[in-house]
């Protein structure tokens, strides 16, 4: 999504479940609107917050003109329950095969054929949205597949999300990245100041986690890593909005945050 609409709107790690919050992308051309949704990925449900995030999911399929499923290609696992659940639904698909520049031209031909045999009539389009290939071409096939209808949105708009959500989220990005194990997934980011004044944007944010261990974790020694954490989130924060940041973050423990109906709620998910 981020590829096709020019933007980093949704935050991309390495990690699974990187995607917690259902993300709109809005596309306008002269003649067109597409509206991208990015939702979180599948995954069996641990916590409430899980059950929340397939929610997202749920949604998506019931709204959605053109499914389009994002696999790496070297995965060569096929997801036969999706793939199932994706059939069922009689809308369009369109497979797209991520990462080919990390794949051999043998093993691509491999996975498209297992796809084609997978999801007879629907499109297989390999693409590196890292380096932009073929992301041209899987928008044509949407403009192909898509309804004419009236735009939803402005001609201007670019997302549904408001800036404390993705200052909030590249927080989260980095605390991804930065953490191994269990400690990036035992995390929500709220902003609770976003000032902006003339040469500078403060904002001040806070880091919830599900228990003390993990927030001594989170501040590592003497405050180093947490500090690691803001250095690199504001470098991206200045980038994006053009501006010198002043960066506060505060850690604070939330027990079981993730099976809290009343806290769920409050990080904006639904319950």
């Amino acid at each position: 999504m981020n590829s096709l609409v020019g933007e980093k709107l949704s935050i991309v790690t390495f990690k699974a479940q990187t995607t917690r919050h259902r993300v709109m992308g809005i596309l306008n051309g002269e003649d067109f609107q597409v509206v991208f949704s990015d939702t979180p990925g599948i995954l069996k449900p641990h916590y409430k917050l899980h059950h929340s995030m397939m929610k997202q999911v749920e949604t998506a399929f019931q709204d959605a003109d053109i499914l389009l499923y994002l696999h790496e290609t070297n995965d060569r696992q096929l997801p036969q329950e999706l793939i199932d659940r994706m059939k069922s639904t009689g809308i369009p698909i369109i497979v797209i095969l991520n990462k080919i520049d990390l794949s051999s031209q043998e093993v691509l031909e491999e996975r498209v054929a297992a796809w084609q045999e997978a999801l007879p009539g629907s499109d297989i389009i390999p693409v590196s949205a890292l380096l932009h290939v073929n992301v041209p071409m899987v928008l044509k096939r949407i403009l192909e597949k898509l309804p004419e209808n009236p735009a939803f949105y402005d001609k201007d708009a670019l997302t549904d999300k408001n800036m404390r959500f993705f200052v909030a989220e590249i927080i989260r990005e980095k605390i991804l990245i930065q953490y191994d194990k269990e400690i990036p997934y035992s995390v929500e980011v709220a902003v609770d100041q976003f000032k902006e004044e003339e040469n500078i944007i403060r904002i001040s944010a806070m880091i919830y986690t599900a228990r003390e261990t993990q927030k001594a974790i989170l501040l590592g020694h003497k405050g180093t890593a947490i500090k690691k954490v803001g250095v690199r989130a504001r470098q991206d924060l200045e980038d994006w909005l053009g501006k010198k940041i002043f960066l506060e973050l505060t850690i604070k423990v939330s027990k079981d945050w993730r099976d809290d109906d009343r806290q769920l709620q409050r990080f904006g998910y639904e319950v």
